[in-house]
């Protein structure tokens, strides 16, 4: 699941990170009163205002902004909020910005130069390891930098049974060229920054850029989180900070019917039960010759009803040009599953357009078989893997 700018960072901030700080505002009157409220409690000047949507190059896109007086501040915040903001990693139309985050101005003039830092932590599932990637070239696309600088990115590994040790810490510090003050800092920073991975459940931690401010503080300036799904129930708290105006909105209605279901950018729609079966089938797509539209897993019931919202949910999606239903009888009875199919395809009408190959093995195969072939129905039926791929190849030719 993931965050927002300002969640993230009260998450961070709860475990002892020191972040930006700021105020989320919903209109350019609350931006206002946060500018306010943030000079009452830091003494700031100036400050920027930040679109809070799920995307990151939200600068290049205009969606962060340096306010110098109270006036820009509510013209910025009027313009940035309801505007459609295209960055790289958001779709080709943009994201809506239903809110923005007013933060203090952190780059001050002091005694010694700011420094930007990029840090991130994550799993490392070659190794089984978490690890922090870090680099001293903050405030870039790290993936320019991965690209034309590799040796300015570092990485460390640290072994979840036994966690950061200090060490590793101080090296961190070290190989960002910090002394002083600034890497007794350095060394909180991160060790604060683990702690926070580890304890909120989190698969990303993201700080692009760390600053070194010019009195040698270091805080995140940025914040991208996400959030282990499977671990929410353990935060209810972080459960509610989910927002599905920046979710997709098929995948959102599924998780709502207890479906697990991801949408691609296929042409062939997807139903399997079990998780290993859906990535099977989505290579038996690719070999047919056709793009696995999305990834859908009923799990252990296919009822009429659960067969149903499955196919309207994969339906929804313009691009599908053919159905593969991929149903392994196990614990399921495959000639139940089948008259699940047909009582959905029944009840569907003519809201169904294109062709459905079914393949269902296992239990009661092929009494599930000779059901679907006598339904009457446009249903083509399979018994084995590649038999179905022919029908797929078959269907989009």
């Amino acid at each position: 699941m993931n965050l927002h700018e300002y969640q993230g960072k009260e998450i961070l901030s709860s475990f002892g990170v020191r972040v930006q700080r700021g105020i989320v505002a919903h209109n350019h009157k609350q931006a206002v009163d946060a500018a306010k409220q943030l000079t009452a409690e830091t003494g700031t000047g100036w400050w920027v205002v930040k679109a809070q949507i799920h995307a990151g190059g939200r600068g290049k896109g205009g969606g962060v902004k340096l306010a110098k007086s109270l006036d820009e501040v509510e013209s910025l915040s009027e313009s940035i909020i309801g505007m459609m903001l295209k960055t790289p990693q958001t779709p080709p139309q943009g994201k809506k910005v239903n809110q923005v985050m007013i933060a203090e101005d952190v780059y001050y003039p002091g005694e010694s130069e700011t420094a930007e830092f990029y840090m991130s932590v994550l799993l490392n599932r070659g190794t089984g390891k978490n690890m922090i990637m870090y680099s001293t070239e903050g405030g870039m696309d790290i993936e320019t930098v991965a690209e034309k600088t590799p040796h300015l990115i570092f990485t460390e590994e640290v072994d979840p049974l036994i966690g950061l040790l200090p060490f590793q810490a101080r090296k961190i510090a070290f190989n960002l060229g910090l002394s002083g003050n600034a890497f007794k800092e350095m060394v909180k920073f991160v060790t604060a920054l683990y702690n926070a991975y580890i304890k909120s459940d989190s698969s990303l931690f993201e700080i692009n850029p760390v600053l070194k401010t010019s009195d040698d503080k270091i805080l995140a300036v940025d914040a991208k989180v996400t959030l282990d799904d499977n671990a929410l129930f353990r935060h209810k708290d972080y459960a509610e900070m989910r927002d599905l105006r920046e979710e997709n909105p098929i995948e959102v209605e599924a998780r709502a019917a207890g479906l697990n279901y991801v949408d691609l950018d296929g042409n062939v729609g997807c139903m399997v039960n079990g998780a290993g079966l859906a990535m099977s089938t989505m290579d038996l797509i690719k070999q047919a010759g056709g793009e696995p539209a999305n990834f859908l897993d009923v799990g252990g019931t296919a009822d009429a009803k659960r067969v149903e919202t499955a196919f309207r949910i994969i339906l929804k999606d313009p691009n599908v040009k053919a159905i593969l239903v991929n149903i392994f009888g196990g614990i399921v009875r495959c000639d139940r599953v089948a008259q699940g199919i047909v009582d959905a395809y029944t009840n569907m009408g003519d809201a169904i357009k294109v062709p459905i190959i079914v393949r269902l093995q296992g239990t009661n195969a092929e009494e599930a078989k000779v059901l679907i072939d006598n339904s009457g129905m446009k249903i083509i039926s399979a018994m084995e893997f590649k038999e179905a791929a022919d029908k797929v190849q078959e269907v989009l030719k």
